[in-house]
């Protein structure tokens, strides 16, 4: 019982890291050479060795930060088109998609290009598939033009990465809508 109390805690514990290091990364626009390590473990109230123990590297940290936004911008996909109807639902996730590439932007700044690719092949046909979902509910309402596929959006979305940091919050918002208004049927 006692194993299996110390193995929940040592979930939390990493939860925990992993959420304020996210936090952190938001508050600081994604700029992860501002995140301090220290302060993410006495934050998440835990010791150095703790986070050190999960995360023995700020790579590793880094990664597991990806790794996390990107899983809670794919379990979205469903509850928001429980919620809303096609077009709207997708909206609602590229809004969420414009917090993620914030977050993804200092990442990927500050992993090495190697560890990024492992990451980025490993998870990245998550949100190919996530966003695949989307158009397709959206062109079987009719709200989504015919001949558009995930990997066009996303090269579309390559456009966030070009946002000068200052600008980010109003031109963000701007590239979604011209995005979702370019994907409505003519």
């Amino acid at each position: 019982m006692a194993g299996r109390e110390r193995r929940s805690d040592a979930v939390a514990n990493r939860d925990r890291i992993v959420e304020v290091a996210r936090a952190e990364l938001s508050r600081s626009n994604g700029a992860a050479a501002d995140l301090k390590l220290h302060g993410v473990a006495k934050s998440a109230g835990v010791g150095q060795g703790t986070l050190y123990r999960h995360f023995p590297t700020r790579e590793h940290l880094l990664a597991e930060v990806y790794r996390y936004e990107l899983t809670q911008l794919v379990d979205a996909v469903a509850p928001l088109l429980a919620e809303h109807p096609p077009l709207r639902a997708l909206t609602c996730w590229l809004q969420r998609l414009v917090e993620y590439a914030r977050v993804k932007r200092g990442v990927m700044a500050a992993i090495e290009a190697s560890a990024w690719r492992d990451v980025y092949v490993d998870q990245h046909h998550r949100l190919d598939e996530a966003l695949g979902t989307l158009l397709d509910r959206g062109r079987a309402a009719g709200q989504v033009r015919d001949g558009v596929d995930a990997a066009d959006v996303i090269l579309l979305l390559g456009a966030l990465s070009r946002i000068p940091e200052t600008e980010w919050d109003t031109r963000a918002q701007t590239i979604v809508t011209v995005v979702v208004d370019g994907l409505r049927p003519r």
